[in-house]
């Protein structure tokens, strides 16, 4: 099974940690975030990685050859400007459709800022039964953004806050507002369908399509910890947890 991690982000709201270095080497308790992002993976049986860079690329690159890859086989797609979470997984699509046996195994799409003890092996299962298209980590929490989903957790817009500006792309009863966790379940098959062009949003491409029908489908994740490590106090916050044993 293969995964990409999205990784190629400025780190604006983290810096100063982000002055001289890109937002995957900030360390969190002597770990980098992509150590820890690779770590997850492969604790899931994942050995096929490949990376989207761009701020400081070449310190992730001399990173991960000092540390000999971390024992995995891992590939860069440099981006020479910032194409978003949709257009950074359509440029690394060859990735996933280099050999005929993997193109109906799903593969993992993992932001590199947050991390979580979510099941990965569960949450593969679900997608693997249900047949998705993509199937998104949630939780129900607050959020300046939420996604929304009906009784059957299939996904039918999205909101901006509690009370903000609602878009639906289908019919929607029961409506059920989560929050995105950054870890996606992705079907080969989606790479196809990926019609936008440019940098642009994997968020916005999932709305199309589910807008046509297709199953982008919800996995609950409210039981699991999670952290998104999007400014230096949540930075500091995780590292106490990884000292409590929280997250392992």
């Amino acid at each position: 099974m293969k995964a990409m991690i999205l990784a190629a982000g400025l780190g604006t709201r983290l810096r100063l940690l982000t002055d001289d270095r890109p937002k995957a080497l900030v360390e969190v308790a002597g770990r980098t975030l992509l150590e820890i992002a690779l770590s997850r993976l492969r604790a899931f049986g994942i050995g096929e990685v490949i990376v989207n860079v761009h701020h400081f690329a070449g310190m992730v690159l001399d990173y991960l050859k000092t540390n000999d890859n971390f024992g995995m086989r891992i590939e860069i797609s440099r981006e020479e400007v910032l194409l978003d979470t949709g257009g950074g997984l359509k440029k690394a699509a060859h990735f996933f459709l280099e050999d005929s046996s993997g193109l109906e195994e799903p593969f993992i799409l993992h932001n590199v800022d947050v991390i979580s003890t979510i099941d990965l092996q569960r949450m593969v299962q679900l997608h693997i039964e249900s047949r998705s298209l993509a199937t998104l980590a949630v939780q129900a929490r607050e959020s300046s953004r939420y996604l929304l989903f009906d009784k059957r957790l299939q996904l039918c817009g999205r909101r901006s806050g509690r009370d903000g500006e609602t878009e639906l792309v289908r019919p929607l009863q029961h409506m059920q507002a989560l929050a995105f966790c950054g870890i996606h379940v992705i079907s080969p098959r989606l790479l196809a369908m990926m019609t936008e062009e440019g940098a642009f949003s994997i968020v916005d491409c999932y709305l199309r399509l589910a807008g046509r029908e297709e199953k982008i489908l919800a996995f609950r994740a409210d039981e699991c910890y999670w952290r998104d490590l999007g400014t230096p106090d949540k930075v500091m916050q995780a590292a106490q947890d990884l000292k409590q044993k929280v997250l392992l």
